[in-house]
């Protein structure tokens, strides 16, 4: 393990495994005091919240829509949405471009009905032009009021242990963003996801493999904790789960599932890799410098023809 200072990191270990018990038995005390909202730390501002949402569903519709209108594309779809954060933003968008329905589904509770929420509700809702304005409006309880909470017929938000969803078969388009990065199990969220979809479904996810903070005093340090003292400090907070790329490849040929497009958002200098390189823990060792250096990525895959039954 590389450190510059043992001591302050035997400090750090020792809070964040008080703090990842407190994770574990009272999640939402948890994330009630650290206030996460599953799009990091940004602006409060609902215009702004709007804005960040709506860029992100048009990156989806960037990479799957071949340059068809977002209407044309999910008209009719049934959708996905792991980890949607405290609102359910892209779900709207979803729903209000023509998606047959969307489901959301979270480890924790984090979705909420706040002022600051439905005002980025009514932002999104005010964005659009008249027919998708319309249809977002039918998306909750009483027509056009965010108040009212989301209409489970149109957005439907499940919170499961294992964040799973546990329905084969069942969607069409499957998302997320800075999520998969988190989950505890990532095998079993890929092997969730693939039976999930359809015979013809599609899976778009942006995955973010910086440290979040994490690294003490290299860039990606956070990969030379061993493997168990590490799980003691986050396996119950959704800090990153330190997987590499070459795991996502693994799992998505392992679970009957191929790329469609696979490419990065950004690289390390090998030189930082070598910096650490003696240090890193065991699952990472053998790791080539290539695949270490990445900084995130989007995937988009589908279902392996012949592999499913």
């Amino acid at each position: 393990m590389y450190s510059e200072s043992p001591g302050r990191d035997a400090v750090r270990f020792a809070k964040a495994v008080l703090t990842n018990q407190m994770a574990r038995f009272t999640p939402g005390l948890y994330f009630g005091l650290t206030r996460q909202t599953g799009r990091g730390k940004g602006s409060e501002e609902p215009a702004e919240i709007a804005a960040y949402f709506i860029r992100c569903f048009n990156e989806y519709m960037e990479r799957l829509a071949d340059g068809r209108p977002a209407d044309e594309y999910l008209a009719g779809k049934s959708v996905l949405e792991y980890g949607p954060g405290d609102v359910l933003a892209v779900a709207l968008l979803m729903y209000a471009h023509g998606a047959a329905s969307v489901h959301c589904v979270d480890r924790f509770p984090i979705q909420r009905i706040s002022d600051t929420n439905i005002r980025t509700y009514l932002a999104i809702i005010d964005s659009l032009d008249p027919p998708q304005r319309d249809r977002a409006r039918r998306a909750f309880k009483e027509f056009g009021d965010p108040a009212s909470g989301l209409d489970p017929e149109a957005v439907r938000y499940v919170v499961t242990p294992d964040g799973l969803i546990d329905r084969p078969d069942s969607y069409d388009l499957i998302v997320s963003r800075a999520v998969l990065e988190h989950v505890d199990q990532l095998d079993m969220t890929i092997a969730d996801m693939a039976a999930a979809l359809r015979a013809d479904g599609v899976a778009i996810h942006k995955v973010d493999l910086k440290s979040h903070g994490m690294d003490r005093y290299l860039p990606f340090d956070f990969l030379t904790w061993p493997e168990p003292a590490y799980r003691l400090m986050n396996s119950h907070k959704g800090n990153p789960n330190r997987w590499r790329v070459d795991k996502y490849r693994e799992l998505v040929h392992r679970h009957g599932l191929r790329f469609r497009a696979l490419a990065d958002t950004g690289q390390l200098a090998p030189e930082d890799i070598d910096r650490i390189r003696a240090g890193l823990a065991a699952g990472f060792r053998d790791i080539p410098t290539a695949d270490l250096t990445w900084l995130g990525f989007w995937m988009v895959v589908d279902r392996t023809p012949g592999l499913h039954s």
